[in-house]
């Protein structure tokens, strides 16, 4: 069987939404879960564009909040996928904020989305393969490779049969906890 190569230019998708009071929270600023919200949009716009088939998300890796976005900016989101599987994709997504009065541009998170690809009846299906074509490509992949190596490790280590409390005691000394284990 022939796999098919695309790039990730065949994923980039950029979303631009003027952010409106009905976006904002109860301090005024826009809502991280109406944010979260136009990320799952452009992860699942990048993932189907590449696969040419309807996505899921199946997770989420880490979504830090680096600057509050005010009503009245505009708000860009530019996604492309940077790794592949067999049917999963994860789509990276950078969020920008601008103010239209002084043209100030401001990063406001980057996430990366785990998509994957269903056919009609809902069964996974295959990918295309990436094509890397430059280094900050190659950074990417290898950067998921890595974050998916660690999930997977960790998952193992604090799953139910293997975990041991003793073997973090000493480290808990240093965190702002009591444990009251079993009393």
């Amino acid at each position: 069987m022939n796999t098919i190569y695309k790039n990730t230019k065949e994923s980039e998708i950029t979303l631009t939404e003027l952010m409106l009071p009905s976006h904002s929270n109860f301090s005024g600023k826009i809502h991280g879960g109406f944010i979260l919200s136009l990320m799952d949009k452009a992860a699942f716009s990048s993932a189907s564009k590449f696969s040419g088939e309807y996505c899921v998300t199946a997770s989420v890796n880490r979504v830090d909040f680096l600057s509050p976005i005010e009503v009245g900016q505009l708000v860009t989101l530019k996604s492309r996928v940077n790794y592949v599987g067999n049917s999963s994709m994860v789509v990276g997504i950078r969020v920008e904020s601008q103010n239209i009065r002084t043209g100030e541009i401001k990063h406001c998170n980057s996430s990366y989305f785990t998509m994957i690809a269903k056919n009609e009846s809902g069964k996974t299906v295959k990918v295309p393969g990436l094509l890397i074509e430059n280094e900050q490509g190659l950074r990417r992949f290898l950067r998921s490779i890595e974050h998916l190596r660690m999930r997977n490790e960790r998952k193992e280590i604090f799953s139910a049969k293997n975990f041991t409390s003793d073997n973090y005691k000493e480290i808990l000394k240093n965190y702002n906890v009591k444990l009251k284990l079993g009393e």
